[in-house]
């Protein structure tokens, strides 16, 4: 794999007298899928920010493409910004041509790109309406494609998923993942775990300004516990010493009996629980293992964690 595609070493940036951005150091490997994870104001924005160069680190360093400066490799990277805005007496075509061209892209060129990138993507009728006129869905997609245009080796996203109906999630994923197949560099802000649980090589997750978690998708499931569900006609107590759970809790089954839910202990095999309630003679009429998800990992990683 050749060299990363963002770095950042140490990287703080504070406004007055609050830390926006402590202490943050990552890698993005050149023609993966990062996800850049964290709750609503948790320093995703201005670590963004920073990447870009729009506005400098307190202390620390960045580079970006290798180099230190991203303003000298700007036409090289492709952003959607969290705020979204496009000239809206303009129509799809002229706006993505036009913001291709600010990155060097011949007229003509960025022009036939555009409306091969409108087509593509279902909007080949509305290429020639006024922006105004168009869906949010559709806005929103037609900012995007702007961002793409020019081919960039490292597209950053903030918070992309925003505002859009599942449809046109979806289509969006899809884009992502034909993006990294060509070679680019995504980086995507999100508070939206199931998105980066399907998209992402590596995940980065912040809460407060710090780093909590840097691995892939898997090692971050790992630091939440698998969840046992047992459900039959049986006393919620007698499942209290069951080896290996922890945090029971229980409620009235649906087919009548009680469910138990519980957490299982890192290590414990869910058989071992299973001939346990046998053994006690518990009938057993559900027994669900549920493997954690990149939510559940959120939860885990960012308790305590400065507000």
């Amino acid at each position: 794999m050749g060299p990363a595609a963002v770095v950042l070493e140490g990287v703080t940036k504070r406004y007055g007298g609050f830390t926006a951005v402590d202490d943050l150091s990552f890698q993005a490997a050149a023609g993966r899928i990062l996800g850049f994870l964290g709750p609503n104001g948790a320093g995703k924005t201005s670590s963004i920010r920073m990447m870009l160069g729009l506005i400098a680190p307190t202390s620390g360093r960045i580079s970006v493409l290798g180099e230190p400066d991203a303003s000298k490799v700007r036409a090289r990277i492709g952003f959607l910004p969290e705020e979204r805005g496009l000239y809206r007496r303009m129509t799809p075509v002229s706006a993505i041509a036009f913001l291709a061209s600010l990155k060097g892209m011949a007229p003509a060129e960025a022009r036939r790109r555009a409306r091969s990138l409108l087509e593509e993507q279902g909007l080949g009728a509305a290429m020639d309406r006024q922006i105004r006129s168009l869906s949010k869905g559709m806005a929103q997609k037609v900012q995007l494609l702007s961002a793409l245009a020019h081919e960039p080796d490292l597209v950053i996203l903030d918070e992309p998923f925003s505002g859009l109906d599942p449809v046109n999630q979806q289509s969006l994923e899809a884009i992502i993942r034909k993006l990294a197949d060509r070679g680019a560099t995504v980086i995507f802000s999100t508070h939206v775990m199931q998105h980066a649980e399907r998209l992402c090589d590596h995940v980065v997750l912040l809460a407060g300004g710090r780093k909590v978690f840097d691995g892939s998708v898997a090692e971050a499931r790992g630091a939440a516990p698998r969840t046992l569900v047992l459900e039959g006609p049986f006393d919620p107590a007698a499942v209290s010493d069951l080896p290996g759970l922890e945090g029971l809790a229980s409620e009235a089954a649906d087919g009548g009996g009680v469910r138990v839910t519980a957490a299982l202990r890192a290590g414990a095999p869910a058989q071992d629980v299973l001939k346990a309630a046998f053994a006690k003679g518990l009938d057993i009429q559900r027994f669900e293992l549920k493997e954690p998800h990149l939510h559940d990992a959120f939860i885990v990683l960012t308790q305590g964690a400065p507000a």
